[in-house]
């Protein structure tokens, strides 16, 4: 028994201690940083959607939430940790923007690579 524990002891020290993946930990924060879903105003992969249109005196507006997936993750921590007119200040730390913003490079690497090979082309 002794010999087993001896055998088990490098492989139970070097166990992933991590319940759920980098990826997953950046959806879960995306679906619900603090309340209120990213995807709500950026769209199911960052790609931005409209929250509202109306119309007012100087006829319609539409408020719309931006484009995320070609943002850098500076920008993003900036954007995520700033003051807004509209979108509400979430606190998270560089940690989880760097989750979220990994989420959607992974979830968006094929409209990411099509994107550059278009640029790279021209």
């Amino acid at each position: 028994m002794k010999r087993l524990l001896l055998i088990l002891i490098p492989f139970i020290l070097s166990a992933q201690e991590d319940f759920i993946s980098h990826y997953e930990y950046g959806e879960m924060l995306y679906a619900n940083p603090r309340g209120v879903s990213c995807a709500q105003c950026h769209g199911n992969s960052g790609e931005g959607r409209v929250i509202v249109s109306y119309k007012d005196v100087d006829g319609k507006q539409v408020l719309s939430g931006a484009d995320i997936r070609k943002k850098s993750l500076k920008e993003m921590i900036y954007s995520v940790n700033s003051y807004h007119k509209v979108m509400p200040r979430y606190y998270l730390t560089d940690e989880e923007v760097k989750a979220i913003y990994d989420y959607l490079q992974i979830k968006n690497s094929h409209y990411l690579s099509k994107l550059q090979k278009n640029n790279t082309s021209k």
